[in-house]
């Protein structure tokens, strides 16, 4: 068994972008500060790849993984501060011990990092692990390459149910991937085996507003052009394709392989390696639906210098609503480059790789950027630095403010939620879409507050240095317990009680939409509408839609 993407895989992926020569308009608005160099010290992490995920702790550290380096060179672990204070939290060892982590690592609601690694474990075919932000280390699984596939290079995401979200690489019998799900206790549920005509090798998962994931297929297609896919997977794994991509023939891209982000507005955004009007790749956007598919930019030197080309790493949503990038190639010195677009699709290089030796920026950024509470945006380079040439460890500071992220986006009335960002000491309030929450402030960058009944919408809190608002909305999740009475003819009025029903926008019996009147946040009551029939009441609310376990008899 082996990964069909292997070849995408550091040093044959940097050298396709210098045999390119990739359109952009310089801005100005924007400083770029290199602050650490990987492979400084002994046992450091080295050459930050495409797929390396970065994620802000509790402590407002970030913290990520290589796939070299290390103690035992199998790759490292490690959290760094925003002014570039390094530590190595883990070092994976030689085979057959876990090594080679590409994935980075994603936080969990229960404070632990998570992440793969492609290589080692007890069948050497990947392993899914925890990882405390002291370094305790606990393997939860070990990939055998048969069903579960194994090389899972790509990040994890953190679904609505707690449980962790992932892919994985390999090929088996007829298999090209799966997408699965693990529990912080190990027990790992293959959802889907990719089947080459709906994606073959996927790359990583993002949790949709909507419930659903979204992600995108490196290879495989529904066309049968096997330049890949972009998807959506039901949390019960099953896949729709929204879009099969044409490559060259009709300019949409092809080869996407950095991840994909999703806007508060629903607006999906993502790369492709591949494809467009020069095939050095593209910007594009699409409807959760798969309609409205739009390339936004197609990558070309040839138009502007200063354009990337090729990128690998995956998309970052800045909080003023544009995304924003790297590139391996281009720039111009064709070093790479850093670039922003909006969502009307006006493109900007927004900083340009140094080639020379000893330039202590660094270059070849593959890794996506992410952003900061602090509203920085940081990342690497797989190459350079000012003394070693092991990447570059940076900050991209584009004037915009500090603000608030939530680990979890959706909770139940009652629930708690996590709050990362800074300056919470002496903080005064705390509010969930407008209602007032209880809270506890645990540290300076972490809080956690009591979902109140009614809260779906932005998180605020109130700090002494101002009102700091969260990048994201936040979604009650609705919940039905019971209803009565059980049966009754058409115009009956049903009682239907649970949880964080105040919000509710639609009540439906079976498929038939009802009549509705909210009575408070546990209550709701609702008249048999014409034409149902015997099934489960359901509500919709913007957190999501809830069904009754029991169905409603309709009588004559």
């Amino acid at each position: 068994m082996k990964s069909p993407s292997g070849w995408l895989h550091s040093g044959f992926a940097k050298g396709l972008v210098l045999l390119f020569v990739g359109a952009a308009i310089v801005a100005q608005a924007q400083v770029y500060t290199p602050l650490y160099n990987y492979g400084t010290n002994t046992g450091d992490p080295l050459n930050p790849t495409p797929f390396s995920q970065m994620t802000q702790g509790r402590d407002g550290r970030i913290y990520s993984t290589t796939a070299f380096g290390g103690a035992h060179s199998g790759g490292a672990a490690y959290a760094i501060t925003t002014s570039g204070s390094l530590t190595v939290i883990n070092s994976f060892g030689a085979y057959p011990a876990a090594t080679a982590p590409w994935s980075g690592l994603t936080l969990g609601t229960d404070g632990f990092f998570y992440g793969t690694t492609t290589g080692g474990g007890a069948h050497i075919s990947g392993t899914a692990f925890k990882l405390s932000d002291t370094g305790v280390y606990t393997n939860l699984w070990d990939f055998t390459g048969n069903t579960d596939q194994g090389v899972p290079e790509a990040p994890l995401v953190l679904g609505a149910d707690g449980s962790m979200y992932g892919t994985s690489d390999g090929v088996y019998s007829g298999q090209y991937g799966t997408a699965f799900k693990i529990s912080s206790k190990g027990k790992l549920t293959t959802l889907h085996p990719f089947k080459f005509t709906d994606g073959a090798v996927p790359y990583g998962l993002i949790l949709g507003l909507d419930g659903n994931f979204y992600g995108v297929t490196r290879l495989g297609d529904s066309n049968q052009l096997n330049l890949g896919s972009i998807i959506k997977m039901t949390k019960a794994g099953k896949i729709t394709v929204l879009h099969a991509f044409g490559g060259t023939a009709n300019n949409d891209g092809s080869l996407p392989i950095g991840g994909i982000v999703q806007a508060n507005d629903g607006v999906i955004y993502g790369t492709t390696y591949g494809g467009g009007t020069k095939n050095w790749g593209t910007v594009f956007k699409i409807s959760p639906t798969g309609k409205d598919y739009v390339v936004l930019h197609n990558f070309d030197r040839t138009v502007d210098i200063n354009d990337g080309i090729q990128p690998l790493g995956g998309l970052a949503l800045g909080t003023d609503g544009n995304v924003y990038g790297t590139t391996g190639g281009g720039g111009k010195q064709n070093d790479g480059a850093l670039f922003r677009v909006t969502p009307a699709g006006a493109y900007s290089t927004v900083y340009s790789f140094c080639p020379a030796s000893g330039c202590k920026d660094g270059f070849f950024p593959q890794t996506g950027m992410v952003q900061h509470t602090n509203g920085k945006f940081y990342g690497a380079t797989e190459s350079g630095g000012e003394t070693v040439n092991g990447g570059e460890f940076f900050s991209l500071d584009m004037g915009l403010g500090p603000f608030v992220n939530l680990v979890s986006v959706w909770g139940k009335v009652g629930s708690t939620i996590e709050v990362l960002g800074q300056g919470f000491t002496g903080t005064t309030s705390v509010k969930l879409g407008g209602t007032a929450a209880s809270f506890n402030v645990v540290s300076d960058t972490y809080l956690t507050a009591t979902v109140p009944a009614g809260s779906s919408g932005v998180v605020t809190v109130a700090t002494p240095a101002g009102t700091l608002t969260s990048s994201r909305k936040f979604f009650v999740t609705p919940l039905i317990t019971s209803f009565t009475p059980t049966s009754g003819p058409v115009g009956t009025h049903v009682v239907i009680s649970g949880k964080g029903l105040i919000q509710a926008t639609k009540v439906a019996f079976g498929s038939k939409s009802a009549t509705f009147t909210v009575n408070s946040d546990t209550q709701v009551t609702a008249t048999v509408p014409s034409g149902a029939v015997t099934n489960k009441i359901s509500i919709t609310t913007p957190g999501g839609k809830a069904s009754s376990t029991a169905k409603f008899t309709v009588t004559p």
